[in-house]
């Protein structure tokens, strides 16, 4: 049976970033992250919807997170749900939390957001090759298809691009 797990959420740290590290020396960053929604009542006026996620980060992402984030900044976070459960005192207890695999700050450092424009951090990603033609003669690497154009206004001065 094929199964999938990613999530995306976007929304504002709830609490300072806590940072610690394994034996092994691996960062580990938790926080939590409010999603707000609004959504219409039954009367018809807009009301806001809050949700709370736990979010931990690992590695390199956890260390540049804990080092520019703070209570109350925006950030993007991309990853996959894990069910944890555990006993205490006699009863048993379960969570679902998000692992995050990519962080993106959003905002610039006024807004406690790192980077102006934003920047990503990825865990064990490698940046993609480019590609450098060492042989006058070689043909250069297959594109992604562009659009062809063709349909009304595709062609005006004003597009800015």
């Amino acid at each position: 049976m094929a199964s999938f797990n990613r999530v995306m959420l976007m929304g504002n740290l709830t609490r300072d970033i806590e940072l610690r590290y394994l034996p092994s020396g691996m960062a580990v960053s938790e926080f939590g992250l409010a999603v707000n929604d609004k959504r219409k009542n039954s009367e018809g006026q807009w009301v806001d919807d809050v949700n709370f996620f736990d979010i931990t980060l690992f590695g390199r992402t956890a260390e540049v997170a804990s080092e520019y984030l703070s209570k109350g900044s925006p950030i993007f976070i991309e990853g996959r749900l894990k069910y944890d459960s555990w006993e205490k005192d006699g009863q048993k207890r379960s969570k679902v939390k998000v692992i995050g695999e990519r962080m993106q700050m959003i905002g610039g450092r006024s807004d406690g957001g790192g980077n102006p424009g934003g920047s990503s951090v990825r865990e064990s990603t490698p940046p993609p090759q480019r590609y450098v033609n060492t042989n006058d003669n070689a043909p250069p690497p297959a594109r992604d298809a562009q659009p062809t154009g063709g349909g009304p206004g595709y062609d005006e001065p004003e597009i800015p691009f």
